[in-house]
């Protein structure tokens, strides 16, 4: 790429750097001319990242002079420590505007937890998220996790979609609380990939423009933007732009650091690449550790030694499958991220079970497991009875013929009663749900769940585990050992971003940040979502499960937070599938799909709106082999062989109501009553 309206530029060398929240990018500029560009992730590594990419270019800056300067939200840090000249994004967006394509109007920047939109014609504005990171690239990427995609899959999807359901962006909490019921449903992937990417574009028109009209020349910059295509498509149609209006450059990743090397020119340093290097490795040196710190979760490795061996003590024994014979229960629980089969024997004990993320696909998962069994149990195992629980219950009850749907809380008591008769509290911490149960003269009392949150859930950690290259039982056994806790707080999965970002720059090692999360966790759960202010509250009994607690790590703060020991199963994430098998064994025969049966099965999912009333319900229409339909999304029971009476329209006769209102002349005057928002809605 030749840069020809630069004259400042010739015969000149200059090197521009932006470290993002996620990737690091380097330019490198000799006499106008883009000799050498690299776009990496730096998985927090920022320092490391930053000199091996300088590394990588030794041949091209030995033995000259040349210009250097940093950008990118988390570039300042590095710049101050190693002393070398930064540039604000925004100026530096701006550099490359004025020089490449000065009739741009807006500019719309998506990064991997930064978003931006800025304004030039009228005055410079910016419009940057400064508490959440949906829509951003960090959002992108937990939703093809959600798809058992990788991202380039699910934009691939994304361009043969059909139909756009509504999900939110504002934080991946509640787009996954939007998304889970659709893939249990059997909703489209390519649909729902299509509508994630809908809803960033939503987030950054609703969010950063904030009214502002977005108009004229657009420029889309940044990776997200760079590399999804279907998110482009959206940002197009949405914003109603033509070839002409929207620009995708293909230096769309590297603009702030290509805005960067041209402002190193004015405002930056020279450096030779030794004397850079130093500034580098010396900014090591000068990083203070300001961290809060906390005490190890294990004091002694023997210590670890008597924990482990206490929670070995709540086991569930195991037959051989193979060579029983008898009456057999299978439990099922689909839920939001993972599915647990669960087949127990006469005297309740293991004989087959199962647990795996549902791959955004759990009605084929279920179906590759039934067989599995069905063909293990031959004719020396008869299934008396059957039941399903979680999120997927009903479509996998449908698809199946599982002989009983359990509601969640009770398949979880049922379980935990079998460890402990006296149980008084259950607390499950799922992927991304929390719930407990007070128990109370042998009933569910009361039931508290995460409504808006879910950084106490285990998706929080698997998150953090992946943004640092790890896997989460690796990442966990890091924190188990750790000497120096980081203090994290109990806060949300943003800035929890910045505060381990900061802790690494501190020193932190990556046990540490395990370690402080798993007491995030635990904080979370108790204080955002039990709120108690002792372990007294809590009861005398307490049973703790879910796959979040096989985490010793998080059962180990869980138990430090409250000053007293609980019980963990050793089947904690199988507890709802093995409570679902316990209750199921009330039935003397039950009417599971035959093995024939599942070999002939098939599932197609198609969407239709009906058109039965006003409320034009979107429906997923679950079609099985023998012609069976489960058909979710509806309001009312018309389209699913039920009657829907035909009811007034209850908002259009408020309407009516309080626009007819006319003032009643009084001693207290007039009263306004605005007719929107919450006073007209709660009016």
């Amino acid at each position: 790429m030749r840069i020809t309206n630069a004259p400042k530029l010739d015969h000149t060398l200059t090197l521009g750097i932006d470290i993002g929240s996620t990737t690091a990018k380097l330019v490198l500029i000799d006499d106008g001319e883009v000799v050498y560009e690299k776009y990496e992730r730096h998985f927090s590594q920022v320092r490391q990242k930053t000199i091996e990419m300088l590394q990588n270019i030794r041949h091209l800056l030995e033995g000259r002079r040349f210009y250097a300067s940093i950008s990118g939200s988390a570039g300042l840090g590095l710049a101050e420590a190693a002393r070398i000249p930064f540039v604000q994004e925004v100026y530096a967006t701006g550099e490359v505007i004025r020089v490449l394509e000065p009739d741009t109007s807006v500019v719309i920047e998506l990064g991997g937890e930064d978003a931006k939109v800025i304004f030039f014609k009228g005055g410079t504005d910016e419009r940057m998220n400064g508490t959440c990171a949906g829509g951003t690239g960090a959002f992108i990427d937990q939703m093809a996790v959600l798809l058992n995609m990788s991202v380039e899959e699910m934009d691939e999807a994304s361009l043969s979609h059909t139909r756009l359901y509504p999900i939110a962006s504002r934080c991946g909490v509640f787009a996954k609380t939007d998304i889970q019921p659709l893939l249990n449903q059997g909703a489209n992937k390519a649909d729902v990939a299509a509508s994630i990417y809908q809803s960033v574009v939503n987030q950054t028109i609703a969010g950063l423009a904030q009214g502002r009209k977005i108009e004229g020349k657009v420029m889309f910059l940044g990776g997200p933007l760079y590399y999804c295509r279907g998110l482009r498509d959206r940002f197009v149609e949405t914003l109603q732009l033509t070839e002409e209006t929207a620009l995708f450059p293909e230096y769309g990743r590297f603009a702030v650091a290509l805005g960067a090397a041209l402002y190193g020119i004015s405002g930056g340093e020279e450096f030779t690449y030794d004397s850079l290097l130093d500034c580098l490795i010396d900014s090591a040196s000068r990083a203070t550790e300001s961290s809060d710190r906390m005490p190890p979760l294990f004091e002694t490795q023997s210590d670890y030694e008597a924990f482990a061996a206490r929670h070995k003590k709540a086991v569930v024994e195991s037959r051989d499958m193979d060579s029983y014979t008898g009456k057999a229960y299978l439990g099922i629980d689909c839920g939001s991220t993972t599915t647990k089969l669960a087949l127990i024997s006469e005297d309740k004990k293991l004989l087959y079970t199962y647990y795996s993320s549902n791959h955004g696909n759990p009605v084929e998962i279920v179906r590759a497991q039934l067989e599995e069994i069905l063909t293990r149990c031959a004719d020396h195992i008869q299934i008396c009875g059957s039941a399903a629980t979680g999120y997927g219950e009903e479509l996998i009850c449908h698809a199946f013929k599982i002989d009983e749907g359990v509601v969640e809380t009770i398949a979880h008591y049922t379980a935990a009663k079998y460890f402990q008769p006296d149980v008084d509290f259950i607390l499950d911490i799922g992927g991304q749900d929390i719930k407990c149960f007070k128990i109370r003269n042998g009933a569910i009392d009361s039931i508290m769940l995460n409504e808006a949150c879910s950084s106490g859930c285990g998706s929080f950690i698997e998150t953090f585990a992946k943004s640092m290259g790890y896997e989460v039982q690796d990442f966990a056994e890091k924190g188990l050992h750790a000497k120096a806790p980081v203090n994290l707080g109990s806060r949300c999965t943003v800035f929890m971003n910045s505060s381990v970002k900061q802790s690494q720059k501190d020193g932190a090692t990556v046990g540490d940040i395990s370690a402080g999360l798993s007491v995030s966790v635990v904080k979370n759960a108790l204080y955002k979502v039990i709120r108690a202010n002792s372990a007294q509250e809590l009861g005398e009994h307490i049973v703790v499960q879910g796959g979040t607690f096989l985490n010793d790590a998080v059962l180990r703060a869980f138990e430090m937070e409250l000053g007293a020991p609980v019980i963990r199963p050793e089947i904690a994430g199988l507890m709802g599938a093995y409570g679902a098998a316990l209750h199921s064994m009330r039935f003397e025969t039950s009417g599971i799909v035959s093995l024939d049966d599942l070999k002939q099965f098939s599932h197609k999912s198609t969407q239709s709106v009906c058109q039965g009333c006003g409320n034009h319900c979107h429906l997923t229409i679950n079609t099985f082999a023998d012609g069976r339909k489960f058909i979710s999304g509806n309001q009312c029971q018309k389209m699913v062989g039920g009657k829907a009476e035909d009811l007034p329209n209850l908002h259009q006769i408020k309407r009516d109501s309080l626009t007819k209102l006319k003032p009643v002349p009084g001693e207290r005057g007039r009263l306004g009553l605005p007719l929107a928002l919450g006073m007209y809605e709660l009016a």
